[in-house]
């Protein structure tokens, strides 16, 4: 951005300013007409401040005021006035102008306005940007926390797109928040207050999937009983959140693609068109378009989602919201636990710093409510290539096995029954795994 866009169709004072600039350190950008500033603004984005001869041929400078004025009203834009044009540019004043100087005028006095100029400039370009500031930090939704130049972006563009009715395709690996901010979006939009609903393309059985999404009459296949609502009719109004959108299978693309098109749905063995009225979020860990390139996913579903696109950075890429993360979601635990956190200690930052977080988001979250839980970090699991090429598929596969029951412990409080219908295990297979790996139900039992 440049300091000052100077406008008079005099060459020799134009030459004559901008030596008198380039002495003072002002970066500026001259032109001798109206209609080239007007279109330098257009392409390169308004400067700090205008300086503008009131008489020019084409647009005036009155002119020129009220076209900037109309694109920013806080853009300071000087006039320059010849004798007979000041009760001219004293109008102007009152319509916006920021001053005027008469011609014939020395240098110094130009410069000393313009720089009182972008000190004024500078700080309402300050003011608006914390009035944004505050704004993401009070908005509706979801917090997204940390303060990485990625989850700053993140948190701009999700404030600019919100409350839009375009379609979002988030990309990010498993664990990195995708329906965090999925819900963000909803809650940031005029939707807010009609149905956010969530669905994994990859956890619905294929023969399912048709039904789950548009719903289907009485009779429509063997087992319909009665007649169901899909998650699209649902949503009416709101927002649908397609999770795993990489797994949907080819023949349920090309429905999906006609929904996203023309905003109708037919419910399995109905010959009715349903409009909707709904905003899709989908999201995928894998890049739809080499998918689409391999032919592993339709090519005009990918163009369709690809509206708006935003990037989930994965937490190994920002280490330095570690902490404040891990601080977040120690509060969350010890809250919901209703337990007090034992305090982290130099060393356990230094861990947490040090870990690559395959996980993500998710695997911090759960670190912390173990930690919680436990009074201690667990073994973090950081394996070297060396150890995990002479690490046996047995001792992988207890290692993962020891975790997910562990998980599903801290999920339900300690719960037999609740992590035995999460797992779909047994009693005695979830007791004989549990004395196995040496977990007790009693270290995971909440305070209520």
């Amino acid at each position: 951005m440049y300091d000052v866009f100077f406008i008079d169709d005099e060459s020799d004072i134009r030459l004559a300013i901008e030596q008198s600039f380039e002495l003072e350190d002002l970066s500026a950008q001259f032109f001798e007409s109206a209609e080239d500033a007007l279109l330098a603004i257009k392409s390169q984005g308004m400067p700090k401040v205008v300086v503008t001869d009131i008489c020019l041929p084409g647009i005036s400078g009155e002119n020129l005021l009220s076209s900037i004025l109309h694109q920013d009203k806080d853009v300071p834009v000087i006039l320059i006035t010849g004798h007979g044009d000041i009760s001219m540019a004293v109008n102007a004043i009152q319509t916006g102008a920021y001053d005027f100087i008469e011609k014939p005028f020395a240098p110094d006095r130009l410069i000393e306005t313009v720089n009182r100029a972008i000190e004024k400039r500078d700080l309402s370009l300050e003011n608006e940007s914390l009035k944004r500031s505050l704004k993401a930090s009070q908005a509706l939704g979801p917090r997204i926390i940390g303060n990485t130049p990625s989850i700053e972006q993140l948190r701009q563009t999700i404030s600019n797109v919100a409350d839009t009715d375009a379609d979002i395709l988030l990309f990010g690996e498993t664990g990195t928040g995708k329906e965090l901010v999925a819900r963000s979006l909803h809650e940031q939009s005029s939707r807010r207050d009609k149905n956010f609903v969530a669905i994994n393309c990859g956890a619905v059985a294929e023969n399912l999937l048709e039904s789950e999404l548009y719903g289907h009459e009485k009779g429509a296949f063997t087992g319909a009983d009665s007649k169901r609502i899909g998650k699209f009719e649902h949503a009416n109004g709101g927002t649908l959140f397609l999770d795993e959108i990489e797994s949907m299978p080819m023949h349920a693309q090309i429905r999906l693609l006609r929904v996203l098109q023309e905003r109708v749905i037919e419910p399995l063995g109905s010959n009715q068109l349903t409009p909707i009225d709904i905003r899709v979020i989908a999201a995928t860990k894998t890049d739809l378009k080499l998918a689409s390139a391999a032919g592993e996913f339709r090519q005009d579903l990918y163009y369709r989602l690809n509206v708006v696109t935003l990037d989930l950075p994965p937490l190994r890429q920002r280490k330095e919201d570690v902490p404040t993360l891990f601080h977040h979601f120690l509060l969350v635990a010890a809250a919901r636990y209703k337990k007090t956190a034992s305090a982290i200690t130099s060393s356990d930052l230094d861990t947490l710093i040090g870990h690559d977080w395959p996980g993500n988001v998710r695997e911090l979250r759960n670190t912390a409510e173990r930690f919680v839980l436990l009074g201690s970090l667990p073994q973090l699991g950081d394996v070297s290539k060396d150890t995990a090429e002479t690490t046996s598929l047995s001792e992988r596969v207890a290692e993962f096995e020891k975790e997910a029951i562990e998980l599903a412990l801290i999920k339900h409080g300690g719960s037999i029954k609740g992590t035995m219908a999460e797992l779909q295990l047994p009693r005695k297979t979830l007791y004989d795994k549990m004395q196995k790996y040496g977990l007790e139900k009693e270290n995971y039992k909440t305070n209520e």
